[in-house]
């Protein structure tokens, strides 16, 4: 990410290019370059919100097609929850420090340090979550699907506050923006505004074929993985794959029910 107003206006004028109009089908795949990347030229001012908002309106009116309008639109959408996400935090500034859904301020984390250190390095053995984690140390950015599937891991599947991984986020992340990152963190904890439900919890071996099919993804991060073919690589344990250098399992075995008892009693405990 070269820094600069020009490389901003560069970049904005690529995506306007096409990938605007594919914004609504692509955005999603980790394994594809169908996000605008301006997330870092937004968050230091080097490219305006006004300017990015006129674009994409811009790019609607130019639209060949209903399908090509909807995916500009869709790309105008992700710009106002960025927008929304200032305001929360401007009109309840205690959301920086704690969960919005106060109801929710309270769930007994299992905060197991050793596996809040593995998912840092990208050593948690699920091959989605660790080649996000390993591109968030090489880049300073995350495909934003990847960060909401590391997210819910972290949340979900660990039982660690969300208020770590969003503070992991803030010292590595290029793009990082307080309002952004707890507004994205608070979504998928279930805790925020708009929030997931907090019992939607994400598996990650799905999203990851769903998201990036062949594998691509995973292989660019993690070297280790590049000889593994499409069908194990999302679930190398499924298979028995002993990999050289990767773990051979996931470090907690998937227990939805024990994730769903800790925010029921941080629920029930506030009506008492």
């Amino acid at each position: 990410f070269p820094a600069g107003e020009q490389e901003a206006l560069t970049r904005l004028e690529e995506f306007l290019h096409k990938r605007i109009y594919e914004y609504a089908e692509h955005r999603n795949h980790m394994d594809l370059d169908g996000t605008s990347s301006l997330s870092p030229y937004l968050r230091f001012g080097m490219l305006g919100l006004r300017q990015a908002v006129s674009a994409a309106r811009q790019a609607q009116v130019k639209a060949r097609g209903e399908v090509s309008k909807r995916s500009a639109e869709v790309w105008l959408n992700e710009l106002i929850w960025r927008e929304f996400y200032i305001q929360i935090l401007y009109h309840f500034p205690y959301v920086a420090k704690t969960a919005f859904n106060k109801s929710l301020a309270n769930i007994s984390w299992r905060n197991n340090m050793s596996e809040f250190e593995a998912w840092k390095r990208g050593e948690t053995g699920v091959p989605v979550v660790d080649a996000a984690m390993r591109q968030i140390k090489e880049i300073g950015w995350m495909h934003n699907r990847a960060r909401m599937i590391v997210a819910s891991y972290l949340v979900k599947d660990l039982l660690i506050d969300w208020r770590w991984g969003e503070a992991w986020f803030m010292e590595n992340l290029l793009d990082g923006d307080i309002a952004a990152n707890n507004g994205g963190w608070q979504w998928t904890a279930g805790t925020g505004t708009d929030a997931a439900p907090y019992f939607r919890i994400f598996n990650p071996v799905l999203q990851s074929a769903k998201f990036d099919s062949n594998g691509d993804y995973i292989r660019k991060w993690i070297p280790e993985l590049r000889g593994v073919d499409a069908k194990h690589i999302h679930a190398p344990w499924d298979f028995d794959l002993r990999i050289p250098g990767y773990p051979e399992h996931p470090i907690v075995e998937r227990d939805k029910e024990r994730t769903l008892q800790a925010y029921k009693s941080s629920k029930e405990d506030s009506k008492a």
